[in-house]
């Protein structure tokens, strides 16, 4: 079955003003394009791309733009071959900053899109008790957000986003809060789900071996104006396991991922996980 373009940035480039008046470029001519990729059987698999880059290099501006939640000032971001007009239910997007309805019990929370979408109760009810088994929740559907350690939000965040079933998932350094063993665990948590989900995720790290880890391409961003310097495929092949983090091969392409930022023009910070 041959290969659908999914997601499409033309040309795109976006600026912002400062409060001192100053016209500040955060992205610059963004020109990439994520395929809708599918198995010899015929089963789609969806992509995982990860756009890496130091921090203020426009990786959270690029994600916003495809969300809708703001417009470029040049070139064009096509979904699913409809230009972004606007905010959709075919994406999903997961902050760093856990952004669950306080108000509302983690089963509520995960419910919620899907109620304001007219999903029927009995249809609400069964994917919310899948969805809280699938991201380890069970024992906690009562308990409200604020409960919760920032792992058990991100989860929170994540089934919520799973629940309405988008066909592009946006993550703008979902982990980035968490300590080392939590990271991992989530993003150990977040593969298994997505190869049964079969969406499209773009994610956003500054962090090189969660790239490397998670992606099948990463997109390396230079510091602003950002720009695209380099499009890394990575061979390694899924199931993905943490052992893969001692081979050569991990190590040798995380050097050329770091010598891709290195040679990039403007400052910034990267983070290599130990």
């Amino acid at each position: 079955m041959p290969a659908k373009i999914k997601i499409a940035l033309r040309n795109v480039s976006r600026s912002f003003v400062s409060p001192a008046g100053e016209k500040i470029q955060a992205i610059r001519d963004i020109n990439f394009e994520v395929e809708d990729l599918y198995s010899q059987d015929g089963k789609d698999v969806g992509e995982f791309r990860v756009l890496l880059g130091p921090s203020g290099c426009g990786k959270s501006t690029i994600l916003r733009l495809i969300a809708g939640l703001d417009r470029p000032d040049t070139g064009e971001v096509i979904v699913s071959g409809k230009p972004v007009a606007g905010p959709g239910r075919d994406r999903g997007m997961v902050f760093q900053k856990y952004t669950s309805f306080p108000w509302l019990t983690v089963a509520r929370n995960i419910e919620y899109g899907m109620k304001i979408n007219g999903v029927p109760p009995a249809e609400r009810a069964q994917t919310v008790a899948r969805l809280i088994e699938e991201v380890g929740l069970a024992g906690f559907e009562k308990s409200y957000p604020d409960t919760l350690s920032g792992g058990m939000q991100q989860r929170v965040a994540i089934a919520r986003t799973l629940a309405v079933r988008p066909g592009v998932i946006l993550m703008d350094e979902p982990f980035g809060a968490l300590d080392a063993q939590t990271r991992g665990d989530m993003q150990e948590l977040l593969l298994r789900i997505w190869d049964d989900t079969a969406s499209t995720i773009l994610f956003v790290t500054h962090d090189v071996d969660e790239a490397i880890y998670l992606a099948d391409r990463i997109y390396v961003l230079c510091a602003r104006p950002g720009t695209i310097i380099e499009d890394v495929p990575v061979a390694f092949g899924r199931p993905r396991d943490p052992s893969m983090k001692q081979q050569k091969e991990f190590h040798d392409l995380q050097q050329h991922v770091l010598t891709c930022l290195r040679r990039a023009p403007g400052q910034g910070q990267v983070r290599v996980s130990v």
